[in-house]
């Protein structure tokens, strides 16, 4: 798998198990914000540094080097893969376009659609149908200058 891919594979994973309607929930854990020991968390993800979704990722990403860095993966693939009209209209303005599950699934490839399903648990008829479901609106929100996120230097 390649080095470059852990804050795609961070970033989906955290879509497909909390869904883009937990987003405050995903940049809290992302962060290591606002959760208190004992408290609960999502299906799938455990207290930040507590072996969930974002373990073996290669230190510990926050939450910008997260969505830039998965952002700029996920485009990429999506291009690659000739959905890049559909990547395109998230980021701009205007409506988003939907992606169909089996051109999500040739888009991100098996090795990261295992990655995904052995970090969420989730089968991957699931995992792709939630993607697809969130991910339009997620980038959408996540580009508001019509345009991806630069990464930090520092990131």
């Amino acid at each position: 798998m390649s080095q470059g891919m852990p804050s795609m594979i961070a970033l989906l994973g955290l879509l497909a198990v909390a869904g883009y309607q937990n987003k405050d929930k995903i940049a809290a854990y992302l962060g290591g914000a606002g959760q208190k020991d004992g408290e609960p968390t999502e299906p799938g993800a455990t207290k930040a540094g507590g072996g969930g979704i974002l373990d073996g990722l290669g230190g510990s990403p926050n939450a910008d080097s997260v969505v830039s860095g998965g952002l700029g993966e996920l485009v990429s693939r999506l291009k690659k893969a000739g959905q890049g009209a559909i990547a395109d209209s998230w980021i701009k303005d205007g409506p988003n376009q939907t992606i169909a599950v089996d051109d999500l699934e040739r888009s991100l490839g098996q090795d990261t659609i295992k990655a995904l399903m052995q970090r969420t648990g989730l089968s991957q008829d699931q995992l792709l149908l939630r993607l697809s479901s969130t991910l339009p609106a997620a980038v959408d929100k996540y580009t508001p200058d019509a345009r991806l996120p630069e990464l930090a230097p520092n990131a």
